[in-house]
């Protein structure tokens, strides 16, 4: 039976769920063995500690023979080629942005000075593009403790990816969901990256049966935005890729973390890598190094 790594989050496991329970309809029974890691302990935002400490800990359980396959939220891992792993991608969720505000109001219609809570610069920019009145606090913790300060009051509005909350089943709390080309999302946002070692083949055809040809060309233009740009996970930078008969079309953009300045450029073609390298060609031509300082 195959042992796969999660972190120990209801999401994560939710998540990893799904692979299980993926991985046992295409014959290949698995369980979970929960990983905790260091940023399982720490109380700083992620934007802090980094989402490395997160996903480097599941890769050594990985590497080091503990479980057989790890399970990722793709935006968090790196670009930097890993030699030791086999990597797939499988049926991607929704990749939108989502807001949970009070009373069930929209980004529109929050107060001035409205609290939103988020740590992530691509989601902070933004925001203060659209509304530059709002008063944007840092934000923790797993699903459940970031939805508990709007309930509390303690906020007025959260900002979420909808992936998480529809995986987490709590889908019907968003109150607003952007459409991804007014409100950009990270680049592999909704993906998930299932890994094995490399060397390990059953592993590796086990988990061959769940790549998803439509989002792993999705995720692999938006990640080279990344890669070319050479910004990590938690950079104001932001992608969206549809692959459609005709090819793929790619929207992406670097924003200024006051909201002051925005470069966005759409490309489309028919090879990912080389798409996701031509628009970040672009974005720096137009100065994407000096907006992301």
């Amino acid at each position: 039976m195959l042992k796969i790594g999660t972190r120990g989050s209801h999401l994560a496991t939710t998540q990893a769920g799904h692979v299980r329970d993926d991985l046992g309809a295409v014959g290949h029974p698995a369980e979970l063995k929960i990983v905790v890691t260091p940023g399982d302990l720490s109380q700083a935002p992620v934007e802090r500690i980094g989402v490395g400490v997160f996903t480097s800990a599941l890769r050594d359980a990985l590497f080091n023979g503990e479980v057989d396959v790890a399970v990722h939220s793709f935006k968090d891992l790196p670009t930097a080629y890993e030699p030791r792993s086999y990597l797939i991608v499988p049926k991607r969720e929704d990749n939108r942005e989502a807001l949970i505000a009070r009373d069930g109001l929209t980004l529109a219609e929050l107060p001035e000075g409205a609290r939103v809570g988020t740590s992530a610069p691509r989601r902070i920019s933004q925001l203060r593009a659209m509304r530059p009145d709002l008063d944007i606090r840092p934000l923790r913790g797993n699903i459940e403790r970031r939805m508990g300060y709007v309930e509390s009051g303690e906020l007025d509005a959260i900002m979420l990816a909808y992936a998480g909350l529809v995986r987490g089943g709590y889908g019907d709390r968003a109150t607003q969901i952007f459409d991804p080309h007014e409100f950009i999302p990270a680049p592999a946002q909704g993906a998930l990256a299932v890994e094995c070692r490399v060397d390990d083949a059953a592993g590796r055809e086990a988990i061959a049966k769940l790549i998803d040809d439509t989002a792993t060309v999705e995720a692999r233009a938006e990640r080279t935005v990344l890669a070319v740009l050479e910004a990590g996970c938690t950079a104001p930078v932001a992608a969206t890729a549809r692959a459609t008969e005709n090819g793929i079309e790619l929207r992406a953009g670097v924003f200024a973390l006051d909201g002051s300045r925005s470069l966005v450029e759409n490309v489309q073609g028919t090879d990912p890598e080389e798409i996701g390298r031509r628009t970040a060609e672009a974005l720096l031509e137009r100065g994407a190094a000096d907006v992301m300082k």
